[in-house]
């Protein structure tokens, strides 16, 4: 039989290859490009940094912060990081109501600091704030010239410096206890959530937000949105819009009912029923030995309505170190017999019922941190706080001398009231309980910064929260972009399919006959 010819197949599918691979090196000049348009619109932006700096002025010390964040983000939640912190050297701008003057030049060292960590061609436009807290508060009631002297000394001097100075003022209790609230919540990233991140907060806590307590040297703050929050005591409560949702929240500042000055407030107390020039006192450690100056001890406004004609001028004070004593005395300070509204916390103030996590910063952390209830990952419980407590205190004043000889005599002394005085403020005074004491999370930092009224304060001054949520695209720009990449390679392939489906080769619509 005769072979088969084969005629003209060679030639077509010579042809069709060629249409092919041309096809093939087009698809692939139009992924690389897609590609190469991807990876260089997405290359990352130079930094655009902003600074600001905060001077917190407390009763006892003043700390200067500087934060920064990305210029272009600056609406955005939890971007703003504290990048310095600086404790001023001596005591708190009140301490100089006898000179005044020198007020505003004990700053200069961290001001000085502040000018290496921003950078020089930044210097002008960052902004500088100063707020003043309880320290000032009390000295204004008690010698409002000298409070405005300080705060004049204190104005100047950061007038020269080279930042854009945005004022120098006394904050209110109120305000402070606000932004401390708005602080931690910044941080932990509570007010805005979108997507899965937003459903799975709803599905493991009740409340969106967290509480705040403060605790200072003069005052204290308990700040939390209640969802309970009747009308009964307006003076303490606070609208915000922020990120384009409400929040009702309380708050309450306690001037006097910082560490500092409860301690004042007991000693003032207990001078009432002396007989002597001599004190025994549970909550100093036994073996310890204090002198006050009666003469100056009444001047404060948180004493001065115990004053009392006594017949020496100093008194001697010997520790007992004696936990329960001590509490019993503390507890004194707390007057819960008298209460005008559904519930209160003490001395006839309105308090809603607790709801939701607190962060307990500032001097709850700082003592808590010092008796080492702070490094467990889970809150301890009520019982092993108060047994630690309990325990530290008994110790002889020289075994702890020993054993923390870094730190000053004066504060390492105080270490059992102040943790005694903290258990009652939140036992006796807010009624925090055994079954809900673990809502409490002492915060020292939260990420790089510090848990404080600070932050909150810069953030709400530079307008950077929002009250509505800022408008986003729906995609973030290099979602887009790869989107747009793989639409493009999806397009091209079923092009390619549909062009081999409708212009078959010859060659592969039959075989070799």
């Amino acid at each position: 039989m005769d072979e088969p010819k084969v005629t003209g197949t060679k030639p077509k599918m010579s042809s069709t290859r060629t249409i092919l691979l041309i096809l093939g090196f087009l698809s692939t000049l139009a992924v690389i490009a897609l590609i190469a348009v991807a990876v260089t619109q997405n290359k990352p932006l130079p930094r655009n940094i902003k600074y600001g700096i905060v001077l917190d002025a407390g009763s006892s010390h003043t700390n200067l912060y500087v934060y920064e964040w990305p210029a272009e983000k600056e609406n955005d939640t939890g971007v703003v990081k504290q990048v310095e912190v600086c404790k001023v050297e001596g005591p708190g701008i009140s301490g100089y109501s006898h000179a005044t003057e020198e007020a505003g030049p004990s700053l200069a060292q961290c001001l000085q600091q502040a000018k290496e960590v921003i950078p020089s061609a930044q210097h002008k436009e960052t902004p500088v704030y100063l707020g003043a807290t309880a320290g000032m508060r009390l000295l204004r009631l008690q010698n409002k010239s000298a409070a405005d002297k300080v705060l004049s000394s204190v104005e100047n001097t950061l007038r020269l410096a080279p930042f854009n100075f945005q004022g120098a003022r006394i904050i209110t209790g109120q305000e402070e206890g606000a932004y401390g609230w708005i602080t931690i919540n910044y941080l932990l990233g509570n007010f805005k959530q979108s997507g899965w991140k937003k459903l799975l907060h709803s599905l493991t806590s009740l409340s969106e937000t967290s509480g705040a307590l403060d605790l200072g040297g003069a005052s204290t703050q308990i700040t939390f949105v209640s969802k309970d929050l009747s009308l009964e005591s307006p003076e303490n409560q606070l609208y915000f819009r922020l990120y384009g949702k409400d929040y009702q929240v309380y708050t309450h500042s306690f001037l006097c009912y910082g560490k500092d000055q409860a301690l004042q407030q007991k000693l003032a107390r207990d001078l009432q029923t002396v007989e002597s020039s001599s004190l025994l006192d549970p909550c100093f450690h036994q073996g310890y030995q204090r002198t006050i100056n009666i003469s100056d001890f009444f001047k404060n406004p948180c004493t001065s309505d115990k004053k009392k004609e006594l017949p020496f001028r100093q008194l001697y004070i010997e520790g007992e170190g004696d936990y329960q004593k001590c509490r019993e005395n503390i507890q004194t300070l707390f007057n819960k017999t008298h209460c005008p509204y559904s519930s209160c916390s003490f001395n006839g103030i309105y308090l809603p019922p607790l709801q939701g996590d607190f962060g307990a910063f500032s001097a709850f952390y700082f003592v808590m941190n010092f008796l080492n209830l702070t490094s467990e990952p889970h809150p301890l419980a009520l019982n092993k706080v108060t047994s630690t407590i309990e325990s530290f205190c008994a110790r002889p004043w020289q075994e702890v001398k020993t054993a923390y000889h870094h730190i000053k005599e004066k504060y390492l002394s105080e270490y059992c009231f102040s943790g005694a005085y903290i258990l009652s403020l939140l036992e006796n005074g807010y009624e925090f309980t055994e079954e809900n004491w673990q809502m409490i999370h002492f915060l020292g930092k939260i990420g790089s910064s510090d848990a404080g009224w600070t932050l909150g304060y810069m953030l709400n001054l530079t307008n950077m929260i929002p009250a509505e949520e800022p408008a986003e695209p729906p995609l973030s720009h290099g979602s887009y972009v790869g989107l747009m990449v793989l639409c493009s390679l999806v397009l091209v392939s079923v092009l390619l399919f549909a062009w081999l489906l409708f212009h078959k080769p010859k060659c592969l619509q039959k075989g070799i006959v």
